[in-house]
């Protein structure tokens, strides 16, 4: 096994020119969300939301729609952004290895259980307190995602409009 790096040019998505602009679905059901465990670089192994680079002509909002369904199966209504989350990963040599814009879309569940597709090896609806006490390998944004996508849905309940 060769310990080199594949050049850019074999992964454009490694070790970028510029910025890459990412989407993340946040779907809730109840009080538990659709997570996946991610099967390619970067963030392999770790659970985090559904997602993808946004496609040339699509909205962010398509885009993590488009996302959710090509991972999980998953059918749902964008609902409106969440945050914007910065992910910057440095080789040793302090190098920009991939660096993401990623916009989290939160989107309203339709139809689907969720089952893996595209890149995404693993799927599960998981309460906030599942995800803690498993000490799973989690996404750094995935938590505070999950609390703010919480939010809104109780402040809808309580008719409540942030904005």
């Amino acid at each position: 096994m060769s310990t080199e790096r594949a050049p850019a040019a074999a992964n454009p998505r490694r070790y970028p020119e510029r910025p890459l602009i990412g989407v993340m679905a946040v779907v809730l059901r109840g009080s538990r969300v659709l997570v996946v465990r991610r099967g390619r670089a970067p963030m392999a192994g770790r659970w985090g939301f559904p997602g993808g680079l946004l496609e040339l002509g699509e909205s962010v909002a398509e885009g993590a729609m488009r996302e959710l369904k090509e991972e999980t199966g998953v059918v749902a209504e964008p609902a409106g952004t969440l945050d914007v989350v910065d992910s910057i990963d440095r080789d040793e040599a302090g190098r920009v290895r991939y660096h993401y814009a990623l916009v989290a879309v939160r989107g309203l569940w339709k139809e689907g259980e969720g089952t893996p597709g595209d890149d995404a090896e693993e799927v599960a609806w998981l309460s906030r307190a599942e995800i803690a006490g498993r000490a799973l390998p989690v996404a750094p944004a995935l938590l505070a995602l999950f609390d703010l996508a919480l939010a809104r849905q109780e402040d809808e309940k309580e008719g409540r409009n942030r904005f």
